[in-house]
């Protein structure tokens, strides 16, 4: 079972993600962060198509402190990370982060307790979403299914 309140997903910085010298572009971390809260939301059930088809809702990025500490390179495989710090009737408030674990020369992270402890923090952002009306754009609540999930009422 999916912990709701926390989720990782697993990117590879490929070559149309970096500028000239290798390095990822900055506006890529924003992108990849985008894909986990999406990727987080649908594993508890909360699809976004679906969300938009049925009650016209969308979550919309209202708030983002951003820290950039280290880049990420070209063929690194990278964990994205969403925890929740706070949840309102109509919006939520998330913590992200983006770790490259260790690995391997081939890329692969090794088995083994040490591997969380080796990672290494590229970049870490606060995020507000809110969940807003698709035709007004005016703020609604979530969806109680997803309030409920998420630990509130």
């Amino acid at each position: 079972m999916t912990d709701a309140r926390s989720f990782s997903v697993r990117v590879r910085v490929y070559y149309e993600d970096t500028d000239a010298g290798g390095i990822v572009y900055h506006a890529n971390y924003l992108r990849w962060m985008e894909r986990a809260r999406t990727e987080w939301l649908r594993s508890l059930g909360a699809r976004h198509a679906e969300l938009a088809a049925g009650p016209g809702l969308q979550f919309v990025v209202s708030e983002m402190a951003i820290r950039w500490i280290a880049p990420a390179r070209l063929d690194d495989l990278l964990d994205v990370d969403v925890a929740v710090l706070e949840v309102r009737r109509a919006s939520m408030r998330l913590a992200q982060r983006v770790w490259r674990p260790p690995q391997d020369a081939s890329g692969a992270t090794p088995p083994g307790p040490d591997a969380a402890a080796d990672r290494v923090l590229l970049a870490e952002a606060t995020v507000r979403a809110a969940a807003t009306d698709r035709a007004s754009g005016r703020p609604v609540a979530m969806p109680r299914a997803l309030l409920e999930t998420l630990g509130t009422r």
